[in-house]
């Protein structure tokens, strides 16, 4: 590869604590050379002139479904490495909810060299908390993060047993693993699909109060303070959740937060007359719950957003509203979305960027989520004012199930370079 130089770009790089027009040089080995006002250039280097556009390094999304294996109708490592790109993500965290789930070694070689050799984005598979996601017997997370494995999640089911989850807290902390839980008491979620209040009332639909997600946060942060581990909750979705958090976090307990961009952008009120592509798990709350997200973000108390991409095919989504799958496309739109809130003025960019880059790659360890020298050059360009409108069929995506059709937006990713090479450009 020949040397490159991006020029006249403003770079905002959270970890460097940088926002300033410069030049990035990225090197024959697609590493990042220089950055910066102060960065040199040379005549032999190949130039690309960014007129002031914006360069951040390349998203991080901490949780996204890939459909291979055995949901290839709904997504593929093809399809979802050309959306990821067309929204600015380089590195992405894939579910274990695949067909068979990911929760043993065999599956662990097959899904990572799938993803070698089909994917275009740096791929990091999580495993399954428990075997087959039942929620009865640990997987073996010793053998599965020796193969490559980055986290463990059940994905969109819970531990329901306390003393297995005391269990899995102590394993992990003595062998150093991530263990991402998703909040949900099953007792007292049963048959509902949306959030208790005024909306499910008025369409007569079975809702679930926010108490659901609390006691699952409250017993997990208890049992957080007797074995220690690394612990991070996907997503959380009411104000009730973050006054328990804030909580634990003055007392010293350490543990992430992960937020959907759909909880951060939509409430209750979108779901309008039965809009299924709105069914979504944790459930769209009040106004006043998504307001409180953005302040738990504004305090550090909320450490990522994630785009919580889950494709499915029309048929699944065109039922009535309790029979409909749950969940929504997001990840091309996922950056998009977030920079709705700055124009807003809900959030700084800068605070957008960091949940959307090196806080995610902190939380899993990884050498992602900066620009520093050194570092592979996966970067995300964009220009901050263009705007554009949603379209499902113009989405990358092999599912078409956006919450978010015919959404105004304001700020598009132009370009997308993974390790040095244009990947997308727009």
């Amino acid at each position: 590869m020949k040397e490159k130089i991006l020029t006249n770009v403003r770079i905002i790089d959270p970890s460097q604590k940088m926002d300033e027009i410069g030049n990035i040089v990225i090197d024959e080995k697609g590493k990042i050379k220089s950055i910066g006002k102060k960065s040199g250039t040379s005549k032999s280097a190949e130039k690309i002139d960014l007129k002031g556009l914006i360069a951040i390094p390349g998203l991080v999304d901490m949780k996204a479904f890939v459909g291979e294996p055995g949901f290839e109708y709904k997504e593929n490592f093809r399809t979802l490495s050309q959306a990821a790109l067309a929204g600015g993500v380089t590195s992405i965290v894939t579910m274990p909810n695949t067909k068979p789930v990911i929760d043993n070694v065999s599956m662990v070689d097959f899904i990572i060299r799938r993803g070698r050799d089909k994917a275009k984005v740096n791929l990091f598979p999580c495993a399954s908390i428990t075997r087959q996601m039942e929620g009865n017997q640990m997987t073996e997370f010793g053998l599965l993060k020796a193969r490559g494995i980055i986290g463990f999640s059940d994905v969109n089911k819970t531990i329901q047993n306390s003393e297995l989850m005391s269990r899995i807290m102590n394993y992990a902390s003595d062998i150093d693993v991530l263990i991402m839980q998703h909040a949900e008491d099953y007792e007292l979620t049963k048959n509902s699909c949306i959030n208790q209040g005024e909306v499910a009332t008025r369409l007569g639909l079975q809702g679930v109060s926010d108490i659901a997600e609390k006691i699952i946060i409250e017993r997990d942060l208890s049992l957080l303070s007797e074995f220690p581990c690394r612990y991070h909750i996907n997503q959380i979705s009411s104000k009730n959740s973050l006054n328990v958090i804030k909580k634990n976090k003055s007392n010293g307990i350490k543990f992430s937060i992960g937020v959907s961009i759909n909880n951060l952008s939509l409430n209750q009120n979108d779901i309008g007359e039965f809009r299924t592509f709105l069914k979504l798990s944790p459930p769209l709350r009040s106004e006043e719950d998504r307001l409180s997200l953005i302040e738990g973000i504004k305090n550090d108390l909320i450490n990522v957003i994630v785009s919580d991409h889950i494709p499915e095919d029309e048929e699944s989504k065109r039922l009535p509203f309790a029979q409909a799958a749950t969940g929504s496309i997001g990840i091309e739109t996922l950056l998009s979305l977030s920079l709705e809130l700055y124009h807003n003025e809900s959030l700084p960019l800068e605070k957008i960027i960091k949940c959307l880059t090196i806080n995610p790659a902190k939380i899993l360890k990884i050498d992602k989520g900066s620009l520093k020298e050194g570092s592979d050059a996966d970067i995300c360009i964009f220009d901050l004012e263009k705007p554009w409108v949603v379209k499902a069929e113009e989405l990358k995506s092999k599912s078409k199930n956006t919450a978010i059709e015919n959404r105004k937006l304001q700020g598009k990713v132009k370009m997308t370079l993974l390790q040095g090479e244009v990947v997308y450009s727009n």
